[in-house]
């Protein structure tokens, strides 16, 4: 079977974000690493462009487009991350970006979506489909869309997160014994496990999502693409998809990834973790990897673990409410 992304479209999407993206460092806390007995390395993607990785796809994606289409602007879909990301990328692209959001979306990325120049459309995540919604958007106009993570170009530039991880260790002369990626769509997931796959055959790789959004560990388990149940609702805003991508979940079950969850608890406690001992704002999304690890979810116990911390745009209120 034919995938939709390889190695090669990692490093040209490097070579395409040079500059623009922000290659985030690698980073090892001696809590951290005293806490779980093992050797943890952080990728701080809540210090990327926007606050998230998601800038890396969507600067990929619009940047490839031609003028033709740059012309006739983007519409994509997002509760927040993806929406900045793109909303950023068209600003920095000259070409208008239309985003439809869910409107209970935070007001925190609403607001930054909008700073960047995007024009926001607001739908009912639970009576309405943001696919259909953004059809309705695109109309006549020819606009091309841009999706979360079904999209060969967005999945090659979040791979460009474990290209960076690969690179560094190697770098440093290690190998990861496992890594734990935030999973929503899987968009960051497939492209980060392509390149760290390819750099260390051998080791582990997990997808952490909410408990009440575990489709990705579901379809892992049962061989085919599962969706969450409509009520499913979460903290953890950043991987609130229905189901993996028809592209992405081929590529995490031909590298033998494995699911694990997390419940909006443990997700909240890693926020405050981050905020209080590594000193990093991340939002609890983007602390479903961090929540898995120190919650036994994998042995760390004397090996070496990566972690990716995706996301930092969180409420104000959410984290003061945390660090209370």
């Amino acid at each position: 079977m034919s995938l939709a992304i390889n190695i090669e479209d990692i490093h040209s999407a490097a070579e395409q974000i040079k500059g623009a993206a922000v290659r985030t460092p690698l980073i090892e806390h001696p809590a951290l690493n005293e806490l779980v007995g093992g050797r943890v390395f952080i990728k701080p993607e809540n210090l990327q462009v926007i606050g998230a990785f998601k800038f890396r796809g969507a600067y990929n994606r619009l940047s490839r487009l031609s003028e033709a289409e740059r012309a006739k602007g983007v519409v994509a879909f997002s509760s927040g991350n993806h929406a900045q990301g793109v909303a950023k990328a068209a600003q920095m692209l000259g070409v208008n970006a239309t985003i439809v959001m869910p409107n209970d979306a935070p007001k925190l990325k609403l607001a930054n979506t909008r700073s960047y120049g995007a024009e926001v459309v607001l739908y009912d995540r639970y009576n309405e489909d943001r696919e259909e919604v953004a059809k309705r958007v695109v109309g006549d106009s020819g606009a091309t869309v841009v999706p979360p993570y079904n999209d060969p170009y967005i999945m090659a530039g979040q791979g460009t997160v474990g290209l960076e991880v690969a690179q560094d260790l190697e770098q440093m002369g290690l190998k990861p014994d496992q890594a734990l990626v935030n999973c929503g769509g899987g968009g960051l997931a497939s492209g980060t496990f392509v390149a760290l796959k390819h750099h260390f055959p051998a080791m582990d790789g997990y997808v952490v999502e909410p408990q009440a959004f575990d489709d990705v560990c579901r379809s892992l388990d049962t061989g085919s693409i599962q969706t969450v149940d409509f009520g499913a609702r979460s903290v953890c805003d950043a991987l609130l998809t229905p189901s993996a991508g028809e592209l992405t979940f081929p590529i995490l079950q031909s590298n033998a990834i494995k699911g694990l969850t997390v419940s909006d608890d443990e997700a909240l406690d890693a926020v405050r973790y981050a905020a209080i001992t590594l000193k990093m704002v991340v939002e609890p999304g983007g602390a479903a990897a961090l929540a898995a690890l120190m919650n036994g979810r994998v042995e760390a116990k004397g090996r070496t673990t990566v972690i990716v911390l995706s996301g930092g745009n969180i409420e104000p209120e959410m984290l003061a409410k945390c660090m209370g």
